[in-house]
């Protein structure tokens, strides 16, 4: 029953063209943009300095790839895991927010406002979190020195994207489901930090940072 504190690092993916033309990506598999590139570098010279322990990325290339820039940078290999996959928005899918406006006034905002809500053919939040959050709690089972020893610090990094981020941090942290659109959107390439308060079998989460960035950390040391 020793206590223990696991730090976790949700990374969201580097810029696509789909982000830069507003355009709905959901489970679509597309690639990092010029910027984006730069942003996964940037990300990861920083990243490093926290030491990762383990690297885990969504299967879809802008996560993995976003993933890869850290894991060169510490000499690590990027696990993937499909349940990091963003969520499914059926038939959302390819269009920009204009062209879902027009088809279905309003709707945007109520998926916003309501994470039990399911674009058509889609996922809704809750059922994202369902599928994701058990990514966290098979590593908090399967790695038995996560937060003890030498490098306690040292994080588990889910590399993944804005849509599954929020809904697991909402998860992990037991909020009430009214209470899940608080999160606001997650810039690209910026993460979330919660720690893991408890002792070997139990886990009570608590959020320490919100939409970092490499911007932000390089400012603060300088």
């Amino acid at each position: 029953m020793t206590p223990v504190v696991r730090r976790l690092l949700l990374l969201r993916h580097g810029q696509t063209e789909y982000n830069a033309a507003s355009r709905m990506q959901g489970q679509l598999d597309t690639d990092l943009s010029a910027l984006g590139i730069k942003q996964a570098e940037a990300a990861a010279k920083v990243l490093a300095g926290r030491e990762p322990r383990l690297i885990v990325s969504s299967d879809l290339r802008r996560a993995r790839d976003t993933a890869a820039a850290l894991a060169a940078q510490v000499g690590l290999e990027v696990g993937t895991d499909k349940r990091l996959r963003e969520t499914h928005l059926g038939l959302w899918q390819g269009l920009t927010h204009h062209e879902v406006d027009d088809q279905m006034p309003g709707a945007r905002r109520i998926w916003r406002d309501d994470a039990t809500w399911r674009p058509p053919e889609g996922e809704s939040r809750t059922d994202v979190a369902t599928r994701s959050v058990p990514v966290v709690e098979e590593l908090v089972a399967g790695l038995g020195d996560w937060g003890r020893g030498d490098n306690a610090d040292a994080p588990v990094v889910l590399v993944a994207h804005g849509g599954v981020i929020a809904a697991m941090t909402a998860g992990l942290l037991g909020l009430p489901i009214s209470h899940w659109p608080v999160f606001g959107g997650l810039a690209n390439t910026s993460w979330v930090q919660l720690s893991g308060h408890g002792a070997d079998d139990e886990t009570t989460w608590r959020l320490d940072v919100w939409n970092a960035s490499a911007e932000v950390a390089d400012a603060a040391v300088q």
